[in-house]
């Protein structure tokens, strides 16, 4: 059972069960500041102990989440004892609040990364840190630190007093210099910025990091900034046409989503952070701080269904280009990085060790693998997107032709699959039903929107998909649908079925599939990947159970017509949200987060979830079209 404290959205008191990391707080005691640019993760201890600058792929400045000794962090808090310390976002925005109290005295941090209408605009303006830092109640001494580390803690740099309020690191190499900008007096420990000061009951301190060009720096304007930020979030926050019963969570995971979004680009990373243990002990440690094809449909159904056009535009235009670019056989690659280049070869990261039982990976050796089911996540994508935005144009239709004309001969190849296995390849459910979906989206595509396509031998395939699944991939004996042919393993990305209208989700078959993968992977509310206690990834330790598969079986159950049962997953996977309403990719038995944090896909599974639940609590049941 998760904690209690967890269903609390404004109680952030850590607790101290989760996977041993430098600080000796778990991964999810942190808020996610960001700008659509780059993101930083605040500690419920006022530090900033994980951020990539200047983009969400770069190299991070402070690493201390990772290692506490030598990945450098930006640390305030007030000198009292504090009794207790709260975190919250305020209403509708990405704008985070850390509150520290006693008997004696109230301290609040606001932090936030600037952004505003013209920003977004002009896809330009600030990329900067913005900490300010107030005496709510009672006087107050207030100690701060400063401690970049470049280049994953591997790069050294010189650190300067340019005068009495600002200090100037200078990383070695080219990267440009960063500054810390203060409204009171810093000075130098080492090679690090450290303050001791004073604040009366009503008094505030202000600091801005960023780059040494960054124009907020010059007067530091921090109070038009804070204000200008909230206005943006919440104005963004009032596009949502979302009214259902989860608006609070649906909001926080659709204002998460448009954090991890590129403003340049439109990609949506699928984490902020690398190196996240999945286990208890420490180990799978990947590189999230990329863009994986398949999030496209899932991206694209949630901010369409939200009201947001215009993100789900760019999306769909990010995905476009790699469609346009892919090889001249119709494959592309299975992800990318935020600008649409190749994401770095995996290697590991000896520098930023801390305490895991392996170092951590930067890059995604993921990257080579071949994963046949991102094919239908992009058709499904680019349908929705003609179903609900705009049509397609006549260059675009070529690009899915070429795409679908791959899929039609690669379909019953063996793939590493949804779940990128590091053993090798293998013929996987999942795979060959995307492949399905590609080849039905397509099809359907060009009959609603009069297109030139081969309909008999697209249909041909689209039909011999169908009869392969059920043919090879269903267990007579336990009556399910399995992972591989004639195995007997279960695997919770088979709940993909009817949620992309391969079957019925009444269809008996599912039914006892549904109920297969409930007792075989589950352990109340939690879903596991696949078959737990075996070797079957070929990687050690035994992982939690993966948060978005929990919500893909709420919603399944809930299609099902098991509405209660549906909604008593869903409310339950909700208390295994963090105290400010964000998931990791993982959750263990005992409830403490895994993985890297937070993930964009249990959010946008959560979406889909809400959606299906509200649907089915108000009898509304849309035909599929």
């Amino acid at each position: 059972m998760a904690d209690q404290r967890a269903q609390d959205p404004h109680d952030d008191t850590p607790a101290k069960t989760g996977p041993a990391t430098p600080h000796g707080i778990p991964i999810d005691a942190h808020g996610l500041i960001g700008n659509m640019r780059t993101t930083a993760l605040v500690s419920t201890e006022g530090a900033i102990d994980f951020m990539c600058f200047p983009r969400i792929d770069s190299p991070t400045v402070f690493g201390a989440l990772l290692d506490a000794k030598r990945g450098g962090a930006f640390s305030i808090a007030p000198t009292f004892d504090i009794a207790r310390t709260k975190q919250m976002y305020l209403p509708e925005t990405n704008v985070l609040l850390t509150r520290f109290m006693s008997g004696d005295a109230v301290c609040e941090i606001v932090d936030f990364m600037p952004v505003s209408k013209e920003d977004e605009d002009e896809k330009s303006g600030s990329n900067c840190v913005v900490r300010v830092v107030r005496a709510k109640y009672g006087d107050m001494s207030v100690r701060l630190e400063c401690a970049p580390r470049f280049d994953y803690a591997r790069g050294s740099h010189e650190t300067t007093q340019l005068d009495e309020k600002t200090v100037r690191f200078a990383p070695s190499g080219q990267d440009e210099a960063l500054t810390l900008d203060s409204t009171i007096p810093l000075s130098l420990d080492n090679n690090d910025a450290v303050a001791h000061f004073d604040l009366k009951e009503g008094e505030t301190a202000c600091f801005i990091f960023g780059a040494e060009s960054e124009p907020a720096r010059s007067d530091i304007p921090c109070k038009g900034a804070l204000a200008d930020t909230i206005d943006f979030w919440r104005a963004w926050s009032a596009k949502s046409t979302y009214r259902g019963r989860y608006r609070e969570v649906v909001m926080r995971s659709a204002l998460l989503l448009k954090l991890l979004s590129s403003r340049e680009t439109g990609a949506i990373a699928a984490a902020p952070t690398f190196g996240m243990p999945e286990t208890p002990d420490g180990g799978r440690r990947w590189d999230y701080r990329y863009t994986w094809i398949r999030d496209a449909a899932f991206s694209v159904y949630a901010l369409l269904r939200l009201g947001y056009i215009g993100e789900a535009r760019d999306f769909k235009n990010w995905i476009a280009e790699r469609n346009k670019q892919c090889d001249s056989d119709g494959s592309f690659n299975v992800m990318y990085a935020v600008d649409g280049n190749e994401p770095p070869d995996e290697e590991p990261l000896d520098t930023l060790y801390g305490s895991g039982t392996e170092p951590p990976l930067i890059g995604n050796g993921a990257r080579d693998q071949t994963q046949l089911d991102v094919y239908g996540a992009l058709l499904d994508a680019v349908y929705l997107y003609n179903k609900y935005g705009e049509a397609i144009s006549y260059d675009g239709w070529q690009h899915v032709t070429r795409t679908v004309d791959f899929v039609s001969k690669n379909w019953d190849r063996a793939d590493q699959g949804i779940w990128e296995f590091r053993n090798g390849s293998r013929p996987l459910l999942h795979s060959r039903l995307m492949c399905w979906v590609a080849l039905d989206r397509a099809i359907r595509l060009a009959q609603k929107r009069s297109l030139p396509a081969p309909f008999p031998e697209w249909n041909a395939v689209r039909d011999a998909i169908h009869a392969d699944i059920y043919t090879r991939f269903w267990n007579d004996e336990i009556k399910s649908f399995v992972q591989t042919p004639d195995s007997r393993t279960l695997d919770a990305s088979t709940l993909m079925m009817p949620l992309v209208r391969f079957i019925g989700p009444k269809d008996p078959r599912w039914l006892s599939t549904l109920d297969a993968i409930g007792e075989g992977l589950g352990v109340d509310p939690l879903i596991f990947r696949y078959t737990r206690g075996d070797s079957l990834d070929g990687l050690p330790g035994e992982e939690g159970g993966f948060s978005a598969c929990s919500f893909w079986y709420a919603e399944a159950l809930a299609r099902a017509g098991r509405v209660d049962e549906g909604r008593l997953v869903f409310e339950k996977m909700l208390a295994y949200a963090n105290h400010v309403g964000l998931y990791s990719e993982e959750v263990a038995i005992s409830g403490e987060a895994l993985g890297n944090f937070p993930q964009a896909l249990t959010h946008l599974a959560l979406i889909s979830a809400a959606f299906q639940l509200d649907r089915s609590l108000d009898g509304v049941h849309p035909q599929w079209s």
